[in-house]
């Protein structure tokens, strides 16, 4: 049992996927985290993010069991992560370990919960059940902004909004793997829900699918 949950920044399917591994038993892979990592990497190197070879050698280093979750949660390291993710050879390099993880989830789980920008489209195109999770991106840029203010990151909500954008237009129109729904994605628009109520919609849907 693969699902997989695609969608834009802060559109909130990284808390969305948590929840549903959880409720399911299901093992969890924040595939993001892995090139939030590698662009961290390659700025903790003193390196450049646009740098093929650095950005190469970060991706085949990677160790996802030593990932600093603090670290790669950074405006850098997510703004290191999205040039980083359009190289090729980066994402061959981490597409291998992705489906590894979909394949044999770890610890025995008898299925795997995927979040991230080509799931269903890319690196599990044959999963179970496919959500694309968006809002819009007024709402995406606040709800950064929140997150980024409790870290103790101070930014202007406006700069987050010229990011996110920025984020959207080099996601979608890279050539490699673009950030899109697939054709089989049920869409989940969490601008007006709760992560509660979108938890609740998402489970409709798979258990639909499950039976």
């Amino acid at each position: 049992m693969v699902i997989a949950i695609d969608g834009p920044a802060a559109s909130g399917k990284g808390t969305l996927a948590r929840q549903i591994a959880r409720h399911y038993g299901y093992a969890y892979l924040d595939t993001g985290s892995l090139y939030r990592a590698t662009g961290q990497a390659v700025l903790a190197s003193g390196g450049d993010p646009n740098d093929d070879k650095a950005a190469l050698a970060a991706a085949q280093a990677l160790d996802a069991a030593h990932i600093d979750e603090r670290a790669i949660r950074t405006r850098e390291a997510g703004d290191a992560a999205s040039i980083v993710a359009v190289k090729p050879a980066v994402r061959a390099a981490i597409l291998d370990f992705q489906r590894d993880f979909a394949s044999s989830p770890p610890g025995g789980e008898k299925g795997a919960v995927l979040d991230g920008r080509d799931i269903g489209t890319v690196v599990c195109p044959n999963a179970t059940v496919k959500l694309f999770v968006t809002a819009n991106p007024e709402i995406r840029a606040h709800r950064r902004w929140l997150e980024l203010n409790k870290s103790g990151v101070a930014v202007s909500e406006a700069q987050i909004l010229e990011d996110v954008r920025e984020r959207d237009r080099r996601d979608t129109e890279r050539t490699t793997s673009p950030m899109r729904p697939a054709s089989d994605a049920h869409l989940l628009d969490t601008s007006d829900l709760s992560i509660e109520a979108a938890f609740d919609v998402a489970v409709a849907i798979i258990d639909k699918a499950m039976s």
